[in-house]
């Protein structure tokens, strides 16, 4: 089949969709889901949109079909998936606007961060291996939680005005930031391991 036949094909698909405009997984994800590019995404759109979606893009609209445009629903729908799944978390959301400026924090770990936060870092991850020998595990845990969640808040919000500044050195700033944020997610995913394995126990 040739290119042109092939983008005929794809654009009768795309028309049969009637979602009220045309989809094309080489948009950015928030072309995609028809969504203003902010970090500050309300989430209750992105879930209006993706239920949207997920309707118009459901198997048995396409059961009477080709096989290459049932092919076709099932790749806009692991598209749509997957920007759901970016754009739902604060951190991938902020991983992905600065991949479309060009900065790749999702395999880039070369940003250098301060010492003081790396020296908070360790004695998060201190208290955090000593809560089984606490007299109360479950407070420790609380506060340990209370503090990654703090810290998250504030670097949410120092990104959105890095990122809303738009120049070099502010994206730049922005990056150390997800950098930071990394750290933050995953010391607080492990507390919520700790937590459940307590529970289990």
């Amino acid at each position: 089949m040739s290119a042109d036949a092939a983008k005929a094909l794809t654009f009768e698909f795309l028309s049969s969709l009637s979602a009220g405009y045309m989809m094309d997984i080489t948009q950015n994800y928030f072309e995609f889901l028809a969504l203003p590019v902010t970090y500050q995404l309300d989430l209750q759109s992105l879930s209006e949109r993706n239920r949207e979606l997920q309707k118009t893009l459901h198997p048995d609209r396409f059961a009477h079909l080709s096989d290459r445009e049932r092919r076709l629903s099932v790749q806009y729908t692991a598209y749509l998936n997957e920007a759901v799944s970016t754009l739902k978390s604060p951190l991938t959301r902020a991983q992905y606007l600065l991949k479309m400026e060009g900065i790749d924090t999702f395999s880039e770990t070369q940003v250098q961060l301060e010492p003081m936060f790396l020296m908070q870092q360790m004695e998060l991850r201190e208290g955090l291996e000593s809560v089984r020998e606490a007299s109360d595990p479950d407070a420790v845990l609380l506060a340990l939680q209370a503090t990654v969640d703090g810290e998250m808040k504030a670097l949410r919000s120092q990104f959105d005005g890095f990122y809303q500044q738009s120049t070099p050195t502010s994206l730049d700033a922005a990056a150390v930031c997800v950098r930071k944020m990394q750290f933050i997610d995953k010391l607080g995913r492990e507390i919520e391991a700790l937590e459940d394995q307590l529970f289990d126990e």
